[in-house]
């Protein structure tokens, strides 16, 4: 965790690619996008604070509302792109959201697009708005070389997305939910499926060997814990 830890902060003290002479970590508003080790699309926010802030409580142990919901599992977010609008960050704070709302529906429109599933684990709807011209975003990879391989076998993604799955399918059955909440489950089911179903059509001409107990591409060590 502290690699990861240490990778996110490598990416906030990357120059801020609307205002180079600071970090993207100083920038006050902006909107993100995190994506799945298949680059799937899978979360979007704004910020109106920074995205410092609002990544740490994400991805960083602080649970954010959609961790502590089992809507988002930082343990599947591979990548993170950032798109600073500083000419927004220059304004009252209290005038920022409203601001940020038009670009966060863009962002999110776009990705829907690119989406295998047309669809994003957001629990709340993202108000409908004008399309905005959007800046380059800064991308980058917060699991480092030496962790990848185990965080992005499947069998762990199968097995931490059905966790996932199980914690906010409880969620679900103990309380009044919104609709979006159950939207995200039935997202999160679909893209359990895809990744099962990928899982066994790569056994296709493999010789089963009665007796064997495992596989020779198991990853090592125990289950992660984000």
């Amino acid at each position: 965790m502290h690699a990861i830890r240490d990778a996110i902060t490598a990416a906030l003290r990357q120059p801020d690619p609307q205002r180079p002479s600071q970090t993207i970590g100083k920038a006050k508003a902006g909107i993100y996008a995190f994506y799945d080790y298949d680059g799937e699309p899978i979360y979007v926010g704004q910020t109106a604070e920074g995205f410092g802030v609002r990544l740490g409580r994400h991805l960083t142990g602080q649970r954010s509302d959609a961790v502590a919901k089992y809507v988002l599992d930082p343990f599947e977010v591979h990548t993170v792109s950032m798109w600073s609008l500083p000419h927004i960050g220059d304004m009252p704070p209290r005038e920022r959201k409203a601001a940020l709302d038009p670009y966060e529906y863009t962002v999110y429109q776009q990705l829907l697009e690119g989406s295998a599933f047309n669809a994003i684990l957001n629990e709340g709807d993202i108000p409908e708005a004008v399309a905005q011209e959007l800046p380059d975003p800064l991308t980058c990879v917060i699991i480092p070389d030496g962790i990848l391989p185990d965080r992005s076998h499947p069998d762990i993604r199968i097995a931490r997305r059905a966790q996932t799955i199980s914690l906010l399918a409880k969620n679900i059955s103990e309380r009044k939910v919104s609709r979006g909440l159950r939207r995200a489950l039935l997202t999160q089911t679909e893209r359990l499926n895809a990744l099962a179903r990928a899982r066994y059509q790569a056994l296709d001409g493999v010789v089963e060997v009665e007796g064997a107990e495992g596989v020779v591409d198991e990853p090592e060590g125990l289950f992660p814990t984000p």
